[in-house]
């Protein structure tokens, strides 16, 4: 077991546990995913200590876990204790056998997750937003959107969710007074939500919230971020992401290096040519 507050947890709302859990896994992921979701929570998944008692090494489990983040099945970050007077914060590291989405991650980091999709091959849960999104279009046929459409839009959800706002709220906002026809429903949905957006309500007075806050980390370097900024569980550098704002371009051809070195020499000549002249 691991120190308090640096062992496994296990994620809310997970299927039943059978034999294919971890059958898209290759063998040496599923495994490891195996070994895992049998240990209680509490018990200490670092890789020193995988591999103490897995036949692995340190580098090969780096590489497994690693792999377990991608698929959705592990994510490191913090999370502050209730009912203490100071605030403390303590290391998590959460385990689904249940393959998660990113949104789902950056629910449950908000205290918002939804319940488990209907039996059958395992898929990553849906968020709270994205199924309020999905469902737009009963209620609104105009404003029937795509699966990456809802992927996209339901990080603007969680916001109003967070300054407090409910289903009904957002339902309101998004179907009242629609022009017609609407030519482009994301795009409608996309500006209400933002336009609309509620302010933060002012803190009430009274006991914390009964859920705590999480802040999610790099699994690689440790830096914290919005679980949005960490698709994958890795940051945009550990990734090997370009910063923000920086576009990488292909390198120009033979021809128009030459073209270019022409034109210089060119203007070189004529600048001289004007020298000498005056």
């Amino acid at each position: 077991m691991a120190n308090p507050g640096y062992g496994k947890r296990s994620a809310p709302g997970q299927r039943p546990r059978s034999n294919h859990d971890f059958a898209h896994l290759p063998a040496r992921e599923a495994a490891v995913a195996a070994y895992i979701d049998r240990l209680p929570d509490g018990a200490d998944i670092s890789v020193k200590t995988l591999a103490r008692v897995l036949p692995y090494g340190q580098c090969a489990l780096g590489t497994a876990l690693r792999r377990l983040q991608r698929e959705g099945h592990l994510r490191r970050g913090r999370e502050r204790l209730p009912g203490t007077d100071s605030v403390r914060w303590i290391t998590r590291s959460w385990f689904s056998r249940t393959a998660r989405a990113d949104d789902w991650w950056a629910a449950f980091t908000r205290g918002d997750v939804m319940g488990e999709p209907p039996q059958g091959r395992p898929r990553p849960t849906r968020s709270r937003a994205h199924v309020l999104l999905a469902a737009l279009g009963r209620s609104a046929p105009a404003l029937s959107l795509s699966e990456a459409d809802c992927a996209g839009l339901a990080p603007l959800v969680v916001q109003w969710y967070v300054r407090g706002a409910g289903d009904d709220d957002v339902l309101r906002a998004l179907t009242t007074g629609l022009p017609t026809p609407v030519h482009h429903p994301a795009a409608l949905v996309r500006r209400r939500l933002t336009d609309k957006l509620p302010p933060t309500p002012a803190p009430e007075p009274g006991p914390p919230a009964s859920r705590p806050p999480r802040l999610m980390e790099c699994a690689e370097c440790g830096v914290p971020g919005r679980p949005e900024a960490l698709p994958g569980g890795l940051c945009r550098v550990c990734r090997g992401a370009p910063p923000p704002g920086v576009h990488h371009h292909a390198p120009p051809s033979a021809p128009a290096i030459h073209a270019y070195a022409t034109e210089m020499r060119a203007a070189i000549l004529e600048k001289r040519r004007e020298a000498t002249l005056t």
